[in-house]
């Protein structure tokens, strides 16, 4: 499997590239960048500890959105989310199939899709039995 069309960008060449070696059904771990609103901090100072916290919380509400909207994306693929909420930065683990990581990148909730697992090509040993 090639890297599909509406994925640039949003899954790296090399993690492409691995997963092409992999049948469409195979699952993978994944790290899954939703979407969030950015905030309009364009202060010069560092934020005061209450406006970090709001600021967090603003992040992981954004990003709960955006995982309602992707939600489906993961159940139609045998996937699921590895956690109960997404973190702080707007992230959450996933389970899912190859075909699915595809379906994910091209997503407008999705930011980036990336590895939480090393994904190495599938080497076929031939050999004679001993």
């Amino acid at each position: 499997m090639m890297e599909q069309k509406g994925d640039q960008g949003k899954l790296s060449s090399e993690f492409a590239s691995r997963l092409a070696d992999h049948d469409p059904q195979d699952k993978v771990n994944v790290i899954v960048l939703l979407q969030v609103d950015q905030t309009n901090s364009t202060a010069v100072q560092r934020p005061s500890r209450e406006e970090r916290q709001s600021i967090m919380q603003a992040t992981r509400r954004s990003a709960e959105n955006s995982l309602g909207d992707i939600e489906g994306i993961i159940k139609h693929h045998g996937g699921q989310i590895l956690t109960d909420h997404p973190d702080y930065l707007g992230s959450v683990p996933v389970e899912i199939t190859v075909t699915g990581i595809h379906e994910l990148a091209k997503s407008r909730s999705v930011k980036a899709v990336i590895e939480d697992q090393s994904v190495y090509p599938t080497i076929l040993y031939l050999g004679s039995a001993q």
